[in-house]
């Protein structure tokens, strides 16, 4: 009787890394280090050069003396800005707008996004040359002014929320991300019973996380640097985004009747130094907000590498 020997199948020989290969990926990662940090430092260097502007004295600034570290170190500039309570009021209008124009910019493309996705919709190239066309043709600027006018939204957060609700170039992005979304799901929760709204609430939605944390920092950024709408359809100075009201300041316009506090300053400081205050107030808030948003772009890069 013998015993019947089982031969393991042999495991396979790992490449070989050549020092010719080891060294071109050094290569590689030393290249990669180099290009990676001036992305870096080119990105940087201006807002830490604005920084710097603003707490410098405007004499160095005047002189060209400061570039990363302030000279003169001051505060007097943000000193007057910020003792304004008029400041103040117009920096709640922005986040007010902000977060009421993008909630509703985010209904309205989510929506209408959704709906272009479905190739067996009717009307569908119809809609989508709507949309499109806006992209090439406006009505101009004197129609606009008219309508909002006659349909009584001067002066009212409506004027800056409602005609730009809806940014075609997100709306052709989000319709692009849920026609990638696999059509079987929809399918599986059609059958379970759910409708057209359930399908959207429960199902693509939470499959959607990242698209539309993307949209909502898009529209979250326009809306908080634009000044030219509430310049244009709001007269009353309570009711100013903090845009126009530091667009004002630069401008020069120091009356009483539209800076306040700062109309009855002896000393003001530089035109240089009141636009690095004005970049550095108005561009904060987005910085503070972008690094809890940054996941989402992430897990879009992700979802959109996945073939369902």
């Amino acid at each position: 009787m013998t015993a019947e020997t089982t031969e393991a199948p042999p495991r396979p020989r790992p490449r070989p890394r050549g020092p010719r290969a080891s060294r071109g990926y050094r290569v590689f990662q030393a290249v990669n280090a180099v290009i990676l940090t001036g992305v870096v430092v080119v990105t940087l260097y201006p807002f830490v050069n604005i920084v710097a502007r603003s707490l410098s004295d405007e004499a160095y600034i005047i002189a060209g003396q400061v570039s990363l570290v302030p000279r003169g170190f001051n505060l007097d500039t943000y000193r007057l800005v910020m003792s304004d309570s008029m400041f103040w009021t117009n920096y709640r209008n922005t986040v007010v707008y902000t977060v009421v124009a993008t909630f509703i910019s985010i209904v309205l493309t989510t929506c209408y996004a959704y709906v272009l996705s479905k190739k067996h919709l009717r009307g569908r190239s119809a809609l989508i040359g709507v949309a499109v066309f806006t992209m090439f043709f406006s009505g101009g600027l004197i129609p606009n002014y008219v309508l909002v006018t006659s349909l009584g939204m001067k002066n009212t957060i409506w004027a800056i929320a409602v005609p730009n609700a809806i940014n075609v170039f997100n709306l052709l992005v989000m319709k692009a991300f849920f026609e990638s979304l696999p059509v079987e799901l929809e399918e599986a929760a059609a059958v379970d019973g759910l409708n057209t709204y359930g399908i959207l609430l429960r199902i693509v939605l939470p499959l959607s996380k990242a698209v539309v944390a993307t949209m909502v920092l898009f529209y979250a950024v326009s809306f908080w640097n634009s000044w030219f709408a509430a310049f244009l359809y709001l007269d009353q100075q309570d009711l100013w985004p903090v845009t126009v009201y530091l667009r004002n300041l630069i401008a020069g316009a120091t009356g009483a009747e539209n800076v306040g506090a700062i109309a009855e300053a002896d000393e003001v400081q530089a035109e240089a130094t009141l636009k690095a205050v004005t970049i550095v107030l108005t561009t904060l808030p987005i910085l503070l907000v972008y690094p809890f948003v940054q996941r989402y772009f992430v897990s879009g890069v992700m979802l959109g590498a996945v073939k369902g």
